[in-house]
């Protein structure tokens, strides 16, 4: 199949099929009913802005919303919601019903790159019109001039990592995560070893490299506040290779000109809503830490912060443990941490293909549970109200070394070709009897008979932690024995996008399965493939199109999310300006199928997205708005233009 552009829509057969559940006799007509009083009137009206004022463009105006309750046909001061405006100017026109996105160029692709983590984070500069690009790879954040959006061009790098070893005298391992605020560069660069602390990087916006400030283990996200004046940092806090220590998950906070940072523990458990799930040992933690509370701050890791649009609280998401912790940023204190619960695949609308040797796409309904565990989020706010927007990718975690022979693999752990596992937390649905572990009789009345075969279950990747009524059944491994009942099966993953309340936790939206559904629709026999080659439905039984990463952006007086998928590639485009009622707007993929992904790199477009920026047309180099788009096993950086419809 060639390169796929986009769809607007789920198929007719579907939307028959919705309309079809829906049927029924139709009952008598009732007598009519008496007229109702005449509703009230949404308007918008557009304020000009004194020359200069710092809230919108030169040139713009201020677009604001509100009820007519008088029903005068005008908006009058009183009838405006002063908290939903939005600046109108070249990308934000009112009257527009869509937006399409429309692939303008990349940087090239080399062979040296492919799948080594060349363009993972990405940030841009509209005052220089240079974006700063994660290359993992080579250990620097590459420059890419976007003067010419077509054509963006790597002219330099910054080598982070020497220039804060040479600051702070100790070596740096790499770079993770960048973000570009006015004047300053700050880029999050990780310890030689990733268990000790980090640093977050500081340079001018001209490049020149200003200090370095102390975060936590593993800094593996930074961002700024919507006001610019603070920078938080995710500290990952990951293991080492053999799990002997598991460093504490935290939340940096830095001041713009601060010197030193403030970290957020995040161990407070008390403080969770709902099911927060937790592995952590008694051997791990720095070693023998026996403190309840530590213990389980060290099983913590934070992956990627969204922020207030008052800058005053921060939702760092959780992946592994499947939750969310709110931090007051102003007093440097957790508030909350929200489990995020779990997806029934045996709803309808919630569909899935859990296997990738069923002959291909079969999306249907099984009584076994998603685990959200999201990787990227963002959050926006509606008449007040302000949700998060989870990308739910979903990940295991295993922990091992490489060794000679079984013999240099201690007891109790998992000898496999070479590596010697610690921790697994994943097995296969059609293994678990091989363990001896067992399935409850309820569950079992839940499934078919043949639910082990590889075309149905069996090849599905679960969590070996959770459906358990106790955990200590487990071995040292993590994997389940014969004394492991499980009551549910929980795969990683929830295979969508989901829209939270985020003062409840509550879940407003969820995608359900779009997303395999429209992939399939668009992309046939190469549904589901991976991002490093071509075979189809070989994503099936992991996490399908792993979406990964989530961008909300106000366009005008709607809002839309942009998701990426992983492994198949591409992104989808929603319209949420309705939060509990999304309606599937785009989705985009520059891949082309046709071409060996690894052998023709040059030429087979974007594989892996990992990141996204939204670049509004007041600061675009030409005028236009962007949305850039950066891919890891590719390597690549790709600009695709946003056109309003």
């Amino acid at each position: 199949m060639q390169r796929n552009s986009l769809v607007h829509g789920v198929s007719a057969a579907l939307i028959a099929l919705t309309l079809a559940a829906c049927e029924g006799d139709d009952g008598a007509d009732g007598a009519p009913g008496a007229d109702g009083a005449d509703g009230l009137t949404s308007l918008i009206r557009q304020t000009p802005l004194p020359a200069g004022d710092s809230n919108c463009p030169a040139g713009g105006a201020l677009v604001e919303s509100g009820i007519d309750t008088n029903g005068d046909g005008n908006l009058s001061d009183d009838e405006v919601d002063s908290s939903s405006f939005v600046c109108n100017g070249e990308d934000g026109l009112p009257g527009f019903e869509t937006i399409e996105l429309a692939f303008l160029g990349r940087t090239p692709a080399l062979p040296e790159n492919f799948d080594e983590s060349a363009a993972e984070i990405v940030d841009f500069d509209p005052a220089t019109d240079l974006a700063y690009l994660v290359n993992a790879n080579a250990g620097v954040i590459d420059v890419v001039d976007l003067a010419s959006p077509a054509t963006p061009t790597i002219i330099n790098s910054l080598d982070v990592s020497a220039d804060v070893a040479a600051d702070v005298g100790a070596p740096m391992g790499g770079v993770n995560s960048v973000a570009v605020d006015g004047d300053l560069i700050v880029v999050a660069v990780q310890a030689d070893d990733k268990t000790d602390n980090g640093y977050v990087a500081f340079y001018s916006s001209e490049g020149n490299y200003l200090r370095a400030v102390e975060a936590g283990a593993l800094p593996d996200m930074v961002t700024f506040t919507p006001d610019g004046q603070t920078i938080l940092v995710a500290n990952e806090g990951e293991p080492n290779d053999d799990y002997s220590v598991d460093p504490q998950g935290s939340v940096s906070i830095i001041g713009r000109e601060a010197t030193e940072s403030t970290t957020v523990s995040l161990a407070n458990i008390a403080a969770a809503t709902g099911p927060v799930r937790l592995s952590v040992s008694d051997d791990v933690c720095g070693g023998g830490v026996t403190d309840a509370d530590t213990r389980m701050g060290c099983d913590l890791e934070p992956e990627f912060i969204a922020v207030s649009a008052d800058s005053s609280t921060a939702y760092a998401v959780l992946q592994e443990n499947n939750a969310v912790a709110v931090i007051d940023v102003a007093n440097a204190s957790l508030t909350a941490v929200l489990g995020l619960g779990f997806k029934d695949y045996g709803m309808a609308g919630n569909e899935l293909d859990p296997s990738n040797r069923d002959g291909g796409a079969n999306i249907q309904s099984w009584n076994v549970f998603g685990t959200y565990m999201p990787d990227a989020i963002d959050s926006y706010t509606v008449n007040g109200v302000t949700y998060l927007v989870t990308a739910n990718e979903g990940d295991g975690r295993e922990y091992l070394t490489e060794v000679e022979s079984e013999a240099d693999c201690p007891a109790g752990r998992i000898f496999d070709d070479g590596e010697c596992f610690y921790y697994l937390d994943e097995i296969r649905i059609g293994d678990i009897a091989d363990t001896g572990a067992t399935l409850s009789a309820d569950l079992l009345s839940r499934l078919p008979a043949d639910y082990a075969e590889d075309e149905n279950l069996g090849r599905l990747k679960v969590i070996t932690d959770l459906g358990l009524d106790d955990t200590s059944c487990l071995d040292a491994a993590y994997q389940p024995t014969a004394s492991c009942q499980y009551n549910d099966l929980y795969s990683f993953g929830a295979r969508s996008f989901t829209i939270w309340n985020a003062a409840t936790g509550e879940v407003v939206f969820d995608s359900g399965s779009d997303f395999e559904t429209i992939t399939f629709q668009e992309l046939g026999e190469s549904f589901n493939a991976s991002n490093d080659d071509n075979e189809g439905d070989d994503r099936s039984d992991d996490k399908g199109p792993e979406p990964e990463a989530v961008k909300i952006q106000q366009i005008g007086t709607k809002w839309f999310a942009f998701i990426a998928l992983e492994r198949v590639g591409g992104v989808m485009v929603y319209d949420v300006t309705t939060p509990t009622a999304p309606t599937f707007v785009q989705y985009i993929n520059e891949r082309d199928f046709t071409v060996d992904a690894e052998a023709d790199v040059e030429i087979v477009g974007d594989l892996g997205p990992e990141d996204m920026v939204y670049i509004p047309g007041s600061d675009s180099p030409d005028g236009e708005p962007l949305l850039l788009l950066s891919n890891e096993v590719s390597g690549t950086l790709a600009v695709f233009r946003v056109n309003l419809q």
